[in-house]
């Protein structure tokens, strides 16, 4: 594993998405986004990419972190459609609490 990158986390809500900008003394390159749509006090975030020079340096799941800080601090839920995120949220149980669970119906939040 490298070392760990000096990240700025950001969010676009004109965009739908957060974005990790790797900070040095000259610029702030985007590295990884994560993705997501709205649905009412739901939130599905629906992928997560980071370049690959990029992977394996903490930038997915500072995305995942600040996209879910974000949910919590503004009393919505999340439903993961992206694998990564699922998985994330498995490894941090206190996270755990924000998924959003589907009616007995089955029902999903497809538009």
């Amino acid at each position: 594993m490298s070392d760990p990158l000096d990240l700025e986390i950001t969010r676009d809500l004109g965009q739908s998405r957060y974005e990790a900008r790797v900070v040095t003394a000259h610029e702030a390159a985007v590295v990884g986004v994560l993705r997501y749509e709205r649905h009412g006090d739901v939130v599905q975030v629906t992928s997560t990419v980071v370049l690959p020079a990029h992977r394996h340096r903490g930038v997915a799941s500072a995305l995942v972190r600040r996209a879910l800080d974000d949910v919590r601090a503004e009393g919505l839920r999340v439903e993961p459609r992206c694998w990564y995120v699922s998985e994330w949220i498995a490894d941090h149980p206190q996270y755990a609490d924000l998924r959003w669970q589907a009616p007995p119906s089955g029902a999903t939040m497809d538009r």
